[in-house]
């Protein structure tokens, strides 16, 4: 067996294709708890739904959900890795530099929206040395990062050729999200006279 054949073997080898699934899975389950994430902390924020689960269980939601989809997005990112293919090499440094020459435009999004995201969780959790105003213009920030992790999920799903699969189930997830982080920058005077909030 030559180097052309090994290399040919590591390019569709098991291992690669187990590693690519559990990759999907995990960004799959991480973009629609990233995006109930979003709009669950939009009611928390708001106290939309405060009266139904009690200000505290909208937090404890989202906080929750947060962590889910940064552990899973986290573990999309490790993934790649570990992987043979020498057409996709995936160093641990490009999560330390998503701009470098070895990555491609979807990955530098989605490092990018990560590791916007994480700092996120770790403003909050320092959150009690922050002055409120400022931890909130860092929280915010969370708006920007779902909006690049959103893009570097459907810039993947067409790179891999699953857009035509996915479009459905990631636009039935995303446009809820969607409208209601708009909601939530409408004021509340204009959302009572559309109807859509209560005296």
């Amino acid at each position: 067996m030559g180097l052309s054949d090994f290399l040919l073997a590591a390019v569709h080898s098991p291992h690669d294709s187990s590693i690519r699934a559990m990759a999907q899975a995990s960004a799959r389950t991480a973009y629609v708890a990233m995006c109930l994430a979003l709009a669950w902390g939009v009611f928390a924020a708001t106290g939309w739904i405060g009266r139904l689960s009690g200000r505290r269980a909208t937090r404890v939601g989202h906080i929750t959900l947060a962590l889910f989809a940064i552990v899973l997005g986290t573990l999309h990112a490790a993934a790649f890795v570990f992987l043979t293919d020498p057409d996709e090499v995936f160093v641990p440094s490009t999560l330390l530099n998503p701009v470098s020459s070895a990555g491609k435009l979807r990955w530098s999004l989605g490092i990018v929206g990560l590791e916007l995201v994480i700092a996120v969780l770790l403003t909050s959790l320092l959150r009690r040395f922050f002055i409120y105003r400022r931890w909130l213009n860092v929280h915010r920030v969370a708006y920007v990062a779902v909006a690049l992790i959103v893009v570097h999920s459907w810039l993947g799903a067409f790179a891999n050729g699953n857009l035509s699969l996915l479009w459905l189930a990631g636009v039935t997830v995303l446009v809820p999200t969607i409208l209601v982080t708009v909601l939530r920058f409408v004021s509340p005077r204009k959302l009572v006279s559309l109807g859509l909030l209560g005296d």
